[in-house]
């Protein structure tokens, strides 16, 4: 019996040991030290650590009116950003599930924004923005094409929702594309049958059946948006005057530009807290929508 139990931690050590430990160095110490961190007062350089208690969540509160702006930039970001990337990525996966002879192309198409990296990605439409839209805007003369897209709030913060959509919706696609495929076929030929519409159809059985989808979607939306960054950067770098700083970059600018490690790891802890606060209703409220064909 000892030999047999021997074996068995033997075998978990082997097989389950390398993840446990990747995770306990990559994920457990780091965020531990950056709790920790959290109610110091640290440059994140200097060998001097002061501990200042709950200071820094003082201030965050009280104080840092620069936080509370990039939080509600990145409120009004993720509410809309995952709304329009779910309903444009099931509206192309339900599209490109009928039988089109171009359809394995137009997937693939619809798929390599979320191949190409976010950096890169927002250059290469801060270009498109700046350059292209200006000449398309003097050939056609359409004043949608003429707006200064990254030099005023309004349009800023819609120029990098229209980035972000069309980079992630592909990745969704895929996903509304598998789930849709599941959806059983003798239950869409019952509704046909019975004189059920497409609009009938779609949204009392392939929207109901799809739930398990439309978690895990919503899920990676809201993550994606919420801890947006890259293309922040890439794109606006915040501006114009602070008014597109997500608050990963605020984060970002007090850790490493403002060189206030500790105020910034404070800000990291209560924007984790959020997060995995909403995610977790979020999940909690999809599921308990799913049903069983």
């Amino acid at each position: 019996m000892n030999r047999k139990k021997t074996s068995q931690l033997g075998q978990q050590i082997v097989f389950v040991g390398p993840a446990v430990l990747v995770f306990v160095l990559i994920i457990l110490i780091p965020f531990v030290s950056g709790l920790y961190y959290s109610f110091t007062s640290w440059n994140g350089v200097s060998g001097e650590v002061s501990w200042i208690g709950l200071d820094n969540y003082k201030h965050i509160f009280m104080q840092d009116t620069a936080f509370r702006d990039s939080f509600w930039f990145t409120t009004r970001f993720t509410i809309i950003g995952v709304a329009a990337t779910n309903v444009l990525g099931f509206a192309l996966a339900y599209f490109l599930i009928k039988p089109l002879k171009s359809r394995n192309v137009l997937r693939t198409v619809f798929f390599m924004p979320n191949v190409i990296g976010g950096l890169l990605l927002g250059f290469i439409w801060q270009f498109i923005f700046v350059k292209g839209f200006s000449a398309v805007g003097e050939l056609t003369g359409l004043a949608f094409f003429n707006q200064p897209w990254l030099g005023t709030e309004g349009t800023a913060f819609w120029a990098i929702v229209i980035v972000f959509v069309w980079q992630t919706a592909g990745y969704l696609m895929v996903i509304y594309i598998s789930s849709l495929n599941n959806v059983p076929k003798d239950i869409l030929e019952a509704a046909e049958i019975d004189g059920a519409s497409r609009w009938q159809t779609l949204r009392t059985i392939i929207i109901p059946l799809i739930m398990p989808a439309a978690t895990v979607c919503l899920f990676l939306a809201l993550s994606w948006s919420f801890k947006m960054f890259d293309l922040n950067l890439s794109l606006t770098r915040g501006g114009p005057f602070g008014s597109t700083e997500s608050v990963a970059m605020n984060i970002y600018n007090e850790a490493f530009s403002n060189n206030r490690y500790g105020l910034g790891t404070a800000k990291a802890i209560i924007f984790f807290v959020i997060v995995a606060v909403i995610t977790s209703i979020q999940v909690k409220f999809t599921k308990s929508k799913e049903v069983e064909a």
